[in-house]
């Protein structure tokens, strides 16, 4: 017998470096798609994770002994370097911060001593000295800086109103006073014979005069917005709610700040950024917050909620721009709140005791406080105060809202701006879109991979399969644009036969069948089985022709001629573009994923399970029902899966099919946001580093999170339903 040259037993050592050089690069492959998935994660919780930190208060960056007598205000500049006061006297002096200098760098007076004295509300940073015959000084401190051979020089000057009028008035002496410098110029004055005084100038530069006949015997605090159309007055926990009415000012309403409840009896009256809040500070340490909210066509001082401080509070200093407030305590505690969040961000002892003035720069990044005669910097480092899993996830009561609510809203043309940071809104835009696209594709694509997978000739399958799986190589931005500026369009003028072709095309393929089984065998059998879709889809297409053409008098018939009034009647909205015309472009897109796995499934199931099931008597029916999708189903919910998967991250379907509406309504026929597309839109205009930017990453977080326990649980349940179908 003669030798072979060739044996099995044989080490082949070129095959063996091949097999581990391939196992190698298989297994790397794996492990690295695995690290890539981590370092994803990690990269994103990183960029996530400072959006709940606290804030940081450095104290005494910088210390200044100043020799101003009896100081009523002070301010800091942007760089924390320079600062001005003003005292009893009508002095304002400016000092440097870094120098140690024992002079200021500029002192103007103002007016002579015994003067009154009052701030605007707001961070216009706008003061004023009045004399009680009611001659009024308006002046604005500027920390300006300016460039001189490539540095900076602080530079500060004092700006003075050359204002028109005042509040002199005959026979009365001024007592205290407030005002407002903007689109009208406004002075308030309450008198020694206890009645409020309003004089202003219009935009016309007329001076109109308003006196109040009602006596006031007690006033503790008198407060006017920056616009000079509202007016507060304090009398005890009484405040006392004034609004201009053309040349007039009318008391709208008296509020009880206390709520009826002495403890809570109320001390003093600050006004947040924008002028729209108010926070009452209560001798027992309690603030409150209340602005005005809508209710019956009326405009109401409304309390929205609470801050439990301690009962050793002194003053409070509301924010430059934002809605917070910092406290100061008898013990030198600093505490900083966020009203919107409700969010504790700051809480260090940073002085010895209650500093006698604190201010703020405009930027929030510095903090003056003025105590035994010495100016204290502390610098601030306080990012995302807004920021908190209450406002990302439950309703807020934001301000001029009638009630708390969802709102997804991250820009405005004001720097007072309330940032709305709600997820909800595109979490849920994102779970509908899901939704309705899932409910157009899935019973498509998995009936239509049943057709194609058991009964179609192989013929035919060879033309269908392919054909439907090119249509996921089509670009989503070709489907986004052809569904938002094609078919949208054809939706809003074909409402009514769109809903009723919805309706009709499933009855339609049944009465087919049915006609199809009546007619005689010797017709029937000319057409092999597995061709039916060839008479079956002309027909379809001629019965939704026929249906669009009578749109008009079918909207005629139903709805009275116009659907959208009908529909508006009933409260229903309607924009054009919609979750029902994202329904259909998404379910277009996704029909190609999921119909190529299960068509897949389908069709590996071993032929001689469904040939015993047919020997031993079942119809085929009987077998698809029993046995095929059985076997099948682990690949099937896979493919429904993996569609969810895609649907829920699809991002220029419905960035350009949708109005991008952040609202909460499962009306099909109004729109939404998704989660990807609100990072795809407000990514690029965001401010690195802000809160806006930080939380476009996590809801690209939350995406990766859902996208994973998706998977998770489909692979989970797949594995379940392999398990107990493997006997099959």
């Amino acid at each position: 017998m003669a030798k072979a040259d060739f044996s099995l037993k044989e080490k082949d050592r070129k095959r063996l470096v091949k097999d581990r050089l391939v196992r190698f690069a298989v297994s790397a492959g794996g492990v690295g798609v695995l690290a890539a998935l981590i370092l994803i994660f990690v990269y994103l919780a990183m960029m996530v994770l400072p959006l709940f930190s606290d804030a940081k208060l450095t104290p005494d960056i910088a210390r200044q002994t100043i020799s101003t007598p009896q100081p009523l205000a002070a301010g800091v500049d942007d760089y924390g370097q320079h600062a001005f006061v003003i005292s009893q006297q009508g002095q304002v002096d400016f000092w440097s911060l870094d120098q140690g200098n024992q002079t200021p760098t500029l002192s103007v007076d103002l007016a002579q001593p015994s003067q009154l004295f009052a701030k605007m509300s707001g961070a216009q940073g706008w003061y004023a000295f009045a004399s009680q015959q009611g001659k009024v000084t308006l002046f604005q401190p500027e920390l300006k800086n300016v460039i001189e051979n490539d540095r900076r020089t602080f530079a500060p000057q004092l700006n003075q109103l050359n204002n028109k009028i005042d509040l002199a008035f005959e026979n009365v002496a001024l007592e205290r006073f407030a005002f407002s410098v903007g689109g009208q110029n406004v002075l308030v004055g309450y008198f020694d014979d206890q009645r409020i005084r309003i004089r202003w100038q219009s935009r016309d530069q007329q001076v109109h005069s308003f006196v109040f006949e009602q006596a006031m015997p007690q006033l503790d605090q008198m407060i006017l917005t920056p616009d000079g159309k509202t007016l507060y007055l304090r009398q005890g926990s009484e405040l006392i709610v004034i609004n201009q009415q053309q040349n007039q000012f009318v008391v709208r309403e008296v509020v009880d700040l206390s709520q009826g409840n002495g403890k809570h009896a109320v001390t003093n009256l600050d006004v947040l950024s924008g002028a729209s809040s108010l926070l009452a500070t209560h001798k027992d340490g309690l603030v409150s917050q209340w602005f005005d909210v809508l209710k019956d066509g009326e405009r109401k001082l409304t309390f929205i909620r609470e801050f439990k401080l301690a009962s050793e509070l002194q003053f409070l200093l509301p924010d430059s721009y934002r809605k917070g407030f910092y406290s100061f305590y008898i013990n030198g505690m600093v505490q900083s709140h966020y009203t919107t969040s409700e969010k504790l961000v700051i809480f260090k002892r940073a002085y010895n005791k209650t500093p006698q003035l604190a201010a703020m720069s405009r930027n929030e990044q510095y903090l003056v406080a003025l105590s035994d005669d010495v100016l204290s910097v502390a610098h601030l480092d306080n990012p995302y105060p807004e920021v908190s899993l209450s406002s990302l996830w439950q309703k807020v009561w934001y301000e001029s809202y009638p009630e708390p609510v969802f709102v997804w809203q991250t820009t405005s043309a004001s720097d007072e701006f309330e940032a709305k940071f709600s997820l909800v809104p595109i979490a849920f835009g994102t779970l509908k879109a899901a939704a309705f696209a899932m409910l157009f594709a899935v019973p498509i694509a998995v009936f239509g991979a049943i057709y194609t997978a058991y009964f179609m000739t192989p013929s035919m399958r060879r033309l269908v399969k392919p054909s439907i799986e090119l249509m996921e190589a089509l670009p989503t931005v070709i489907i986004g644009f052809l569904a938002g500026l094609w078919f949208a369009p054809i939706v809003e003028t074909h409402l009514t036969s769109v809903v009723v072709l919805l309706l009709f095309l499933p009855i339609s393929i049944v009465a087919i069948g049915a006609l199809w089984h009546c007619l005689p065998l010797a017709w029937t059998r000319k057409l092999p089985n597995g061709w039916h879709a060839l008479i079956l889809m002309p027909c379809l297409v001629l019965i939704a022709v026929f249906i669009l053409n009578q749109s008009n008098a079918i909207e005629a018939w139903l709805f009275a001629g116009d659907v959208r009034i009908y529909l508006a009647e009933l409260g229903i909205e309607f924009d054009q573009r919609n979750a029902l015309v994202v329904g259909f472009a998404m379910g277009f897109a996704v029909i190609p994923t999921i119909f190529t796995i299960a068509e897949d499934a389908i069709f590996s199931v071993p032929k001689h399970l469904s040939d015993g099931s047919l020997a031993l008597g079942a119809t085929p029916w009987q077998t698809l029902i029993h046995v095929v999708l059985l076997t099948a189903s682990p690949g099937i919910f896979s493919a429904i899966m993996m569609g969810l998967g895609r649907a829920v991250g699809e991002t220029m379907i419905v960035l350009m099919a949708t109005g991008n509406t952040p609202i909460l309504d499962w009306n099909i026929l109004e729109g939404m946001r998704t989660l990807s597309a609100t990072i795809a839109v407000e990514m690029p205009e965001s401010e690195v580093g802000s809160s806006h930017f930080r939380i476009l990453f996590l809801a690209a977080l939350i995406l990766l999170v859902f996208t994973f326990a998706v998977n998770s649980i489909a692979e989970w349940v797949r594995q379940r339903l392999r398990e107990k179908y493997r006997a099959l």
